[in-house]
C-alpha cells in the first residue's frame, strides 16, 4: 500500500483465554466460584472488546486455544466476536512472550503497526489505545505499564526475533525486563502512563465500581 496509507494503518490484537469454567480467572475463584469467575472473565473480555472496537481501528481476536464440542461456556463471547465479524486466530508459542512476538510479527506483514491487549485490561480505554498507536509513529515499540509491574498493552512497528524472550512472566519484573530486552535488541520504545488490570478480587471490585 502507499506510504501515506501505511502510516495510518494499525490493528489491535485482543489476546483471550478460551472461556471454560475452572480454567479462567482462577484467582477470583475462592470468592466467586468457578462459574462466577467465568462470568467475570466474560464481562472483562467484552469490556476490552468494546474499548478496542471503539478506537476505529480493526480488531482481531486471538484465542490461547480453540476447543471443540460443548461451546456453552464460550457462547457469550463467541456471539459478540462472530457477530462483529472479527478475524479469529490462535496464539502460537510456548511462552506469553513467544505468543505475543509471533502475533505482532505476523500482523506486521499486513499492517504498519500492531498492538496486543489482554482481555483482563479494561483500563485500556479507546483514547489510551489510540495514543499507543500514535506513539508508534516515532518508536519501534510502545508499552502501557500496569500497576503490578507488567503491562496492559504492547505495540510494535518493528519486531526483532527474541525481543520478548527471557522474561519472568507473571512477576513484578516483567516491564523492567522487557525494557532491558528491547534496549539489547536496539529497539526504541515509549512508555504510556500506568494503568491496571484485573487479577485479584480487589481488582474485580475496582472494575465493578467503574462500570456501575
Amino acid at each position: 500500500m502507499p506510504d501515506t496509507e501505511r502510516a495510518a494503518d494499525a490493528v489491535f490484537l485482543q489476546f483471550a483465554k478460551w472461556p471454560e469454567a475452572g480454567r479462567v480467572k482462577t484467582r477470583l475463584m475462592p470468592e466467586l466460584g468457578a462459574d462466577g469467575a467465568l462470568d467475570a472473565h466474560n464481562r472483562l473480555t467484552l469490556s476490552v472488546l468494546d474499548n478496542l472496537c471503539a478506537t476505529g481501528y480493526p480488531v482481531q481476536f486471538w484465542w490461547d486455544r480453540l476447543c471443540e464440542g460443548d461451546l456453552a461456556d464460550a457462547a457469550t463471547i463467541l456471539q459478540e466476536v462472530e457477530g462483529a465479524g472479527l478475524v479469529q486466530k490462535t496464539q502460537q508459542g510456548a511462552t506469553l512472550g513467544d505468543r505475543m512476538e509471533a502475533a505482532l510479527s505476523t500482523s506486521l506483514q499486513a499492517h504498519s503497526r500492531a498492538l496486543v491487549v489482554g482481555s483482563d485490561c479494561p483500563s485500556v480505554d479507546p483514547a489510551y489505545a489510540r495514543k499507543a498507536v500514535e506513539c508508534l509513529a516515532g518508536h519501534d515499540v510502545v508499552l502501557g505499564p500496569s500497576e503490578d509491574g507488567g503491562y496492559v498493552l504492547i505495540g510494535a512497528a518493528r519486531v526483532v526475533e527474541g525481543m520478548l524472550s527471557g522474561i519472568d512472566w507473571g512477576t513484578p519484573r516483567v516491564l523492567a525486563q522487557t525494557c532491558e530486552r528491547l534496549e539489547e535488541k536496539g529497539l526504541s520504545f515509549a512508555l504510556l502512563e500506568p494503568r491496571w488490570d484485573v487479577d485479584e478480587p480487589e481488582d474485580w471490585l475496582r472494575f465493578l465500581r467503574q462500570v456501575q
